[in-house]
This record gives structure tokens, C-alpha cells and sequence, in this order.
């Protein structure tokens, strides 16, 4: 074991004295504020924890976003619920996802390291990605736009985050938005995953309902309602009139996905989300179960045909660069503008969280090293995981899995980006797993998400009242956008009118327990950025200063200079012969 730990230590000190080691300032390199106790081989196996833990997006984004349909068309306005052929299509983009979802996580997290030298990685976002599926493009493209014209407003979007984050106006935005309203986004995307995660598109806990809207799920088909009667009849699918929770495919999730997973992290297993994603797809891949994957029908036995092949590099034939640059919708500027408030809020705010847990943010000013390399980093991915078919990039939570292994350099980020890569080439085997092994999942990152609550400041109406909003009509109307927007509306309202009365009445009337109220400040800081200040230093130090014009008269070192004859008295002017 001491051979093993002196080989490490001496490959960890070899790494530090090279130009590797100066450039992402490990320990022992000598470069101007290293990271203490950062060391090579830390830094690889934080990597890997850091992939563990987020592997399971691979699949989970996969299947979300091929809820939209993708580039299938489909022939009738009942969504092609049980149209064969349209099921056919929708698994093949489901396919190419898996091979975008890897490759767009392992150019952006590679970027982020090698850049901005920051452990964190990269992936396609998850509520993000919801927000796209379901509510821009809708399920199988029954929303407000379709699927290429949905990735024209995220690809314009990633290269007005790279102009913002330039300015620095996009550090700047986070900065002054009210603390309570960040947390509550993030919390109330928590809940709209762990809802999917409860769906038919996971678990199938929760099904629709004729009444109620909402009611218990878990059926099997032959108990699905049907809307009509004789050649007019309809299946709606996932509404079941009884049997309830008798789905044998929901209560594998349950169990060794959700509950299993649970008992895994309570004992700090590394990668124990994927650890139950990939148990519950085990389960399910032989044919002769009740739980199978792969059932013997013609789309069944397509899935089947393709999981077999276990390698091999599935091209982007189906999403690769299918963008419709249909600029002239106003339901695409919509859905941009969406996406660039929620994303600055998503990847700000986690990337502002994972500096500070990795203790590289100035307490100060909130700002944290490389910002503003690491805001285009991640703006570039955007568009470029748009030309691949996906929704926006953002930052991981999932980060802190891996700084918490001792990650404190890009070097534990480009680690992560490099298990993507693997995963590439690994398509058939992430393309079966199935909803309801990610369903757990997903109601579990919800419940890590929604823990935003308890710094919520519950104490003052006016704070409390719009993050209770956004919370609950991000689930409910499932549109991050809608509940974003209840929240700062009512903030303005709530906030705006004890705000005028206060002043009108010059503080004669303010509300019973506004000294509760959160304070709003803007931090410390220069709004622009370094890179900008530092130029502008650089032009004013290099500026020749101008020449002083030169006088036809005699230069002042010929004239005489007057001395006086008698000292001058004690705060007065000296005294000439004059006087």
C-alpha cells in the first residue's frame, strides 16, 4: 500500500512542476494563487465521481427530449399515441440524443476546465430540457412551435449569452435579482422534475385523470379509459379507470430505482444514482419477463435489434444540424426570451453555488475566478449542443459530487468530459434504459433541488408570497416561464406599493414587520468586466502623454530666478527688498 501511495505522490508532484501543474495552478506548481491541496490524481478520480453522478442525464435527456417527437412528423392531430410507426421514429431520435447528449457534455465540460479551470461539468439541462419538450415544442410536437424552430431560439440564445457574458451584464443580472426569487426558481424546477420523474414518462405513479386532472397511475393498457364509442373510439393512454398501481414495470422503479438509490446515498455510495438507473435497465432487458424492455412486437423487437449491437457510433441522422432559422415567429422569440431568463438563473446560479463550495468566490463581490470565461464557455456550448439537436447547456449540481472528493481545478471537469466522451461510444446500452429506471432519479434530484426552501425568506410576505408562487406554478402549469413570471410580478406589486406609500408618506406607513423584509443591494463590484478594465488600464498606461508646446521666448531655465532677501514670516509669503 506505501508502494501504491509514494508512486501516487511521486506522479502527483512530477504533474505540479510541469507546465500541466502551472496552468491549473495544483499545489507545489509555484503559479500565483494555486488551489491549495489540489492534486493530479485528486483530481481524476474527483472527475470520475463527478461523470458517476451525472451519467444518468445521458438517458434522462434522452428521453425527454424525445418526447417532442423530434424531426418525426406526425400525420394525424391525436399526437400519434398509438401510431407504430411514429413510435419507430421517435426511438430512433431517442438514439441520436444519447450520442448528442454525451458529445455536447464532453466538449462542454473539457471546455470548462481547459478555460475557466473550474471543476465543474456540463450537460444538457435538465428543467431546461423539460421546458423545451413539453412546453415549447410540446409532446410529440403538439406546442406552440416545432422542434427546428425551438433550436433556432437556442442557438440565437448561446450567442447572445456570449455577448452578455462579454459585457458582463449576464453576471451582473444575477447579481441583483432577489435572493428569495433565485431560490424559489430552482426549487419549483425541483418539483417539475420529481413531477416527470412520478409520470408516465417515468415511473407512471401519476396519471391523468377525466375529473380530476390528476390521479393515481400504474395501470396496465387493458385498463386504460377510452374516450368515444364505436370507429370514433379513443385510448387515452395512462388514464386508467382501474388497477390502479398493479404495473409491475412501476414497482421495479419504485423500489430499485427510488428506494434502493435512497439507501445507497444515505451511505454515500459514488455514483449511486447510476448505480440504480443501470440495476433497474438490467432487470429489464430480458425478453421473457413482465418487466421487459424489449416486448415481442415490431418496435419491441427494433429496440432489441439495436441494443444487441452493445458498440458502435450512432450518427446525428435524425437531429444533426436541423435548425429552421425561422426568425420570424413570435412564438420563437418567445421561447428565446424564456430560455435566456431561466438559463441565467439555472447556470448563474449553480455556477456561482459550485465556486463557492469549492471556495474559489470572493465573499465580497460574488464574483468568482474566470467568470467571464467561464459564462462564454458555457454560451458556446449552447449553440453548438443546439446544432446537435439538444436543448441549452448548463452547469451541475452534480459538480459538488466531485469537488467533495477533493476537485478544485479544471483538471477534475475535462476528467468528466472524458468519461463523456467514452460514453459516445456506449449508445445501444444508454438508449435501452428504460423510463421507469429513470424515474427514480429524477424525483430524487427534484427532492435535492427543492432544499432551495429552507434559505427562502419565509419571515415577510412580500419575500414570501412570490416564491411561493413561482414554486407552485412551475409544476402545476408545467412551464418554468410561467411560474418565473407569477414570481416577479407579484414581487414588483408586493414590493412596489409599500415602496411608493413609505415614500409618499416620507416612512410614516410601512408594513407591520418590514424590517423582516430581505435586503436588496447590489454587490460590490464593477459591472464591467476584468478583461475590459484591464484593457483600458493597459490603453491609458501605453498613451503617449502629449508634448508641452514650446515658447519663442526664453526658456525657463535661463530666466532668473528672484530670491528673497529676507525670510518669510511664519505663514505668511516671503518678504522682497520692496517691502
Amino acid at each position: 500500500m506505501s508502494f501504491f501511495a509514494s508512486k501516487v505522490t511521486k506522479i502527483n508532484d512530477v504533474v505540479a512542476k510541469s507546465a500541466v501543474g502551472r496552468w491549473f495552478k495544483l499545489e507545489g506548481s509555484g503559479a500565483k494563487k494555486e488551489r491549495v491541496g489540489s492534486r493530479f490524481m485528486t483530481e481524476i478520480r474527483a472527475g470520475i465521481t463527478t461523470w458517476a453522478a451525472m451519467a444518468y442525464i445521458i438517458s434522462v435527456n434522452a428521453s425527454i427530449i424525445s418526447d417532442s417527437g423530434g424531426t418525426c412528423v406526425c400525420p394525424t392531430n391525436d399526437a400519434c399515441l398509438n401510431n407504430e410507426e411514429y413510435s419507430i421514429c421517435v426511438n430512433e431520435v431517442r438514439n441520436n440524443l444519447i450520442t448528442s447528449t454525451a458529445a455536447i457534455s464532453a466538449l462542454s465540460s473539457c471546455l470548462m476546465g481547459l478555460l475557466a479551470n473550474l471543476p465543474v461539468g456540463l450537460a444538457p439541462g435538465l428543467g431546461l430540457n423539460a421546458y423545451f419538450a413539453y412546453s415549447v415544442v410540446g409532446f410529440h410536437g403538439t406546442g406552440l412551435i416545432s422542434y427546428r424552430e425551438a433550436l433556432s431560439a437556442v442557438f440565437l440564445e448561446g450567442w447572445i449569452f456570449l455577448i452578455l457574458s462579454l459585457l458582463g451584464l449576464r453576471q451582473w443580472l444575477v447579481r441583483i435579482m432577489p435572493q428569495s426569487l433565485v431560490l424559489a426558481v430552482g426549487a419549483g424546477i425541483g418539483l417539475f422534475i420529481a413531477f416527470i420523474g412520478l409520470s408516465p414518462s417515468g415511473l407512471g405513479v401519476i396519471g391523468g385523470d377525466t375529473i380530476n386532472l390528476v390521479s393515481l397511475g400504474g395501470c396496465l393498457p387493458k385498463d386504460y379509459a377510452v374516450a368515444g364509442t364505436g370507429p370514433d373510439a379513443e385510448t387515452l393512454a395512462n388514464y386508467c379507470t382501474g388497477g390502479q398501481l398493479r404495473n409491475p414495470t412501476m414497482w421495479l422503479g419504485v423500489f430499485v430505482g427510488g428506494i434502493f438509490t435512497c439507501l445507497l446515498m444515505m451511505y454515500r455510495f459514488r455514483g449511486a444514482i447510476l448505480m440504480g438507473i443501470l440495476l433497474v435497465a438490467i432487470i429489464s432487458w430480458p425478453r421473457p419477463t413482465v418487466v421487459t424492455y424489449f416486448p415481442h412486437t415490431t418496435e419491441g423487437n427494433a429496440m432489441f435489434d439495436y441494443f444487441k449491437q452493445v458498440v458502435i457510433f450512432q450518427p446525428l441522422d435524425k437531429i444533426g444540424n436541423v435548425i429552421d432559422y425561422n426568425y420570424s415567429s413570435g412564438h420563437v422569440w418567445y421561447a428565446l426570451i424564456t430560455f435566456l431568463y431561466v438559463d441565467i438563473l439555472d447556470t448563474t446560479g449553480t455556477l456561482y453555488s459550485m465556486a463557492k463550495f469549492a471556495g474559489l468566490r470572493d465573499p465580497e463581490t460574488l464574483d468568482f475566478e474566470n467568470s467571464t470565461i467561464a459564462y462564454c464557455v458555457d454560451a458556446f456550448c449552447i449553440s453548438m449542443g443546439a446544432l446537435m439537436g439538444t436543448s441549452p447547456v448548463t452547469a451541475y449540481v452534480e459538480s459538488a459530487t466531485g469537488i467533495s472528493e477533493g476537485g478544485k481545478t479544471g483538471l477534475t471537469a475535462i476528467a468528466t468530459g472524458f468519461m463523456f466522451f467514452v460514453s459516445i461510444f456506449f449508445a445501444p446500452i444508454f438508449a435501452s434504459i428504460p423510463p421507469w429506471a429513470t424515474g427514480g432519479a429524477l424525483t430524487i434530484v427534484g427532492s435535492m433541488m427543492i432544499r432551495n426552501v429552507l434559505d427562502i425568506n419565509w419571515d415577510y410576505l412580500g419575500d414570501s408570497i412570490p416564491a411561493f408562487l413561482t414554486i407552485l406554478l412551475i409544476p402545476l402549469t408545467y412551464n418554468i416561464a410561467y411560474g418565473v413570471i407569477a414570481g416577479i410580478m407579484s414581487f414588483i406589486i408586493l414590493n412596489g406599493v409599500p415602496l411608493a406609500l413609505r415614500k409618499i408618506s416620507k416612512g410614516r406607513i410601512i408594513p407591520g414587520n418590514y424590517d423582516d423584509s430581505e435586503p436588496w443591494i447590489i454587490p460590490p463590484g464593477s459591472i464591467v468586466p476584468y478583461w475590459i478594465r484591464k484593457s483600458i488600464s493597459y490603453v491609458k498606461k501605453t498613451k503617449p502623454s502629449p508634448e508641452l508646446p514650446v515658447s519663442d521666448s526664453k526658456s525657463s531655465t535661463d530666466e532668473k530666478v528672484s530670491v528673497p532677501d529676507h525670510p518669510a514670516p511664519e505663514g505668511g509669503v516671503p518678504a522682497t527688498k520692496a517691502d
